[in-house]
């Protein structure tokens, strides 16, 4: 009883709504779920954060798989101009002039 009386002026100061038990589980029930749990929030951001980088990768490298894919239909359709063009390989007595169209 003594311990009671020791805690009661601090109760009192806690506004109604915070002191119900049911508040209370709730509170601690959502804190355990939030910051505790082996699913909580800061494990599912940093989760979604991986995705996002990953989904990112993913387009760069299709990205970079359809610009092989045309260097491969233009390899195949002409090895020597390809040489010429990406590689500067020319003959000995000539000189190669490359011309970019502006897009």
């Amino acid at each position: 009883m003594a311990a009671s009386n020791l805690f009661k002026p601090l109760t009192n100061m806690v506004p109604a709504p915070f002191r119900n038990r049911y508040f209370l589980i709730l509170a601690i029930f959502f804190a355990v779920m939030v910051f505790v749990d082996k699913h909580d929030m800061i494990t599912q951001f940093r989760l979604q954060r991986t995705v996002n980088k990953l989904e990112q990768d993913k387009r760069f490298y299709e990205q970079k798989i359809e610009e092989a894919e045309i260097d491969r239909a233009s390899f195949e359709g002409n090895k020597e101009s390809f040489a010429r063009e990406h590689y500067r390989m020319k003959r000995a007595d000539e000189d190669v002039f490359i011309i970019e169209e502006k897009e």
